[in-house]
């Protein structure tokens, strides 16, 4: 392994430990503070925490499936990892290594509670749109992917992202 691509890997698990630290952090403190508590209004009829356990996915979704997300979840760690280490060096691609950084830590994060608890804590609850109630590791996938998409729009030209993605020989042009 290049002495480059170690530093960008070492530098890469450190930040995705402390986003985690920081999701598993703020779930403890949810548990600690907020289970078996009414909601704490923050904004009155707009933002309030909300302790939940949840045992599906996203908007509540396949509830009690905890083997298919960890599959999945193993899968999706694994294909990101691997992006991650064909991205170039250079400054070009530092929001693209971020990004997947804290796709990763997203996962991770969702993916030690289902682990340990058998459910995911969530805690965020916006009640002006009634928007389901999530955590911080949703945040960093959610916020993560509208950013990709913007990169991917307007910032990454097709044959850049096709190295990565498709890795040259393989099916670039």
């Amino acid at each position: 392994m290049k002495k480059n691509v170690l530093v960008s890997v070492i530098t890469g698990i450190l930040f995705v430990a402390a986003l985690v630290g920081i999701d598993q952090w703020s779930k403890y403190l949810a548990a600690v503070y907020l289970k078996n508590q009414p909601n704490y209004v923050i904004w009155k009829n707009v933002f309030e925490l909300e302790y939940l356990e949840n045992r599906g996915a996203a908007f509540g979704m396949l509830q009690g499936k905890r083997i298919l997300f960890l599959v999945i979840t193993v899968l999706f760690i694994l294909v990101i990892c691997r992006l991650y280490l064909r991205i170039p060096a250079g400054k070009r691609y530092r929001w693209l290594r971020g990004s997947f950084l804290f796709l990763l830590a997203g996962a991770v994060g969702n993916m030690i509670d289902r682990i340990r608890l058998d459910y995911v804590i969530d805690f965020f609850s916006f009640t002006l749109i009634h928007f389901p109630i999530f955590n911080v590791a949703d945040i960093y996938v959610s916020v993560t992917c509208v950013i990709l998409f913007v990169l991917i729009l307007f910032y990454y030209r097709e044959d850049e992202l096709s190295r990565i993605f498709f890795k040259k020989g393989n099916r670039s042009k």
